[in-house]
C-alpha cells in the first residue's frame, strides 16, 4: 500500500495575487523534480475562501 500527503488549504501572495497558471507550472514541476506524482485538483479562491470564477 503506498502513502501519500493529502494537502488542503490556500496559497496567497504576501503582495499581489497568485497566479492559478503559474502556481500550477511550478508546483507540477516542484511535483515531478522530486519524483512524485500529484492527483487532485485546485481551484482560484478569494481570502474568503470563495470560488473565483474566470
Amino acid at each position: 500500500m503506498k502513502k501519500g500527503i493529502e494537502i488542503s488549504g490556500a496559497i496567497f501572495a504576501t503582495e499581489g495575487d497568485v497566479n492559478h497558471d503559474e502556481f500550477l507550472d511550478k508546483f507540477i514541476e516542484f511535483v515531478e523534480a522530486n519524483g512524485w506524482e500529484f492527483g487532485g485538483g485546485s481551484k482560484q479562491v478569494d481570502e474568503d475562501g470563495n470560488d473565483i470564477r474566470g
